[in-house]
């Protein structure tokens, strides 16, 4: 079968490698790709917001399954766009994307369906949300209503950081914000849940803990994600149990409730406290880096699962894991979050002999004459596999050592907490 993905970051690329191991797979496309994916699969180059080119492509040369990969397209309604064609595609439709899309919408969900989240408020202007801060405990939570790559939430220390705060968001640093969510600061650690859904039924798809801060001992700037581990080592059978009771059910409820259905991967995320899960925030797709760390793992074939999704038969596939531990250290360009330099030389990637539980995933690469630069804040992903994790950050560090990238930098402390 022919299968396209629609991306080029990170997730894309792991998504290439893992579907490129099925036997039942004759050709990969990816729209657009990256330097990575370029090695195995064919590139093509659109933009992944018009719909009319893709599917023209798509029906051009007879896809059978679109893989969608990143939250624009997805909010934008490219899974109604291309069903409504009878092209078979793997990802939530417009209305279920709003999980991501709009922070609203999935606090009033939460709300109405009493899934635990922290309390907040809704503010349509910059006065009223000043107005309210002014009363406000401290620290707090303030977020952009809109797709914000990973970005657009701060965590508030005082009156001035929460005004600053506002200020951005309303003077459109995340793109048109018509409004501005606050929310209490709840204290506890975070952890990224997925499930993957049919529409009908779903499945647990691994835990991981993400690194969101630019600087070591998770200080610095918010990003899209510096680094992370998997399975996190706040998951146990009991807080599992509330996860799926408390927070994954009553949203697919809601879902249900409001006349359409959950399918792809869901990823939680989520604060627990106590070992009690609040809900943070939905992506409607698989996190960047947690599926570069998760999709290692994974012994059951990936196009195989994604399928049985699409023919609503996920009941009938069980999906298994390696046994292993896997952790990720995502390499920067410097001066990421903020601005950085393009087209930057990378040397030494093809000097990598990788083993079966060691990989490179490609994240803002492009390939011309036959090298490889780096055109993106986040570059690439070192991921190993191990019994411990100790052991696979220092698989890592040393591949990031023998890379010896001068135009880069990463967090040499990815999964502290489970090692130190």
């Amino acid at each position: 079968m022919k299968i396209a993905i629609i991306g080029s970051g990170g997730r894309e690329h792991a998504f290439a490698a893992t579907i490129s191991k099925s036997p039942n797979v004759k050709e990969i496309f990816c729209i657009p790709g990256n330097a990575g994916t370029s090695q195995i699969t064919t590139n093509v180059e659109l933009d992944i917001n018009e719909f009319d080119k893709i599917y023209k492509f798509i029906n051009d040369n007879s896809v059978d399954l679109v893989v969608v990969g990143p939250e624009q397209p997805l909010v934008n309604g490219i899974v109604d766009y291309l069903e409504k064609l009878n092209i078979k595609v793997f990802g939530p439709n417009k209305i279920a994307s709003q999980l991501e899309g709009s922070k609203i919408f999935t606090k009033k969900l939460c709300q109405q369906y009493n899934i635990p989240t922290a309390n907040f408020g809704i503010f349509e202007n910059r006065i009223d949300a000043k107005k309210f801060l002014k009363h406000t405990k401290y620290p707090n939570v303030i977020k952009a209503d809109n797709l914000a790559a990973g970005k657009g939430v701060y965590i508030c220390n005082n009156e001035q950081e929460s005004f600053m705060a506002v200020e951005e968001i309303f003077d459109g640093k995340f793109g048109k914000a018509k409004n501005v969510l606050i929310e209490e600061f709840l204290k506890g650690e975070e952890m990224s849940y997925f499930i993957i859904s049919d529409g009908s039924t779903f499945k647990a798809f691994e835990t991981a803990q993400d690194h969101k801060r630019a600087l070591e001992g998770d200080n610095g700037k918010n990003t899209g994600g510096m680094g992370a581990y998997s399975p996190s080592r706040l998951i146990n059978n009991d807080l599992e149990d509330k996860i799926l009771s408390k927070i994954i059910k009553p949203t697919l409820k809601g879902l249900s409730d409001l006349g359409t259905e959950y399918k792809g991967f869901l990823y939680a995320g989520l604060m627990i406290v106590e070992n009690e899960p609040y809900l943070i925030e939905y992506n409607v797709r698989m996190g960047d880096p947690e599926c570069q760390t998760i999709l290692p793992k994974l012994k059951t074939d990936l196009v195989e699962i994604l399928e049985a999704c699409c023919e609503r038969k996920l009941a009938q596939k069980d999906i298994h894991w390696v046994n292993k531990k896997s952790l990720c250290v995502v390499l920067c360009s410097k001066g990421y979050p903020d601005a950085y330099k393009k087209n930057v030389l990378i040397n030494n990637l093809e000097n990598f002999n990788l083993d079966k539980d060691n990989f490179v995933f490609h994240a803002g690469t492009k390939r011309g004459d036959n090298k490889i630069y780096a055109t993106g804040g986040r570059v690439l992903n070192f991921i190993s596999l191990s019994d411990d994790f100790l052991k696979a950050r220092n698989e890592v560090h040393q591949c990031l050592k023998k890379l010896d990238w001068n135009g880069g930098f990463y967090r040499r402390d990815i999964g502290f907490k489970v090692i130190d």
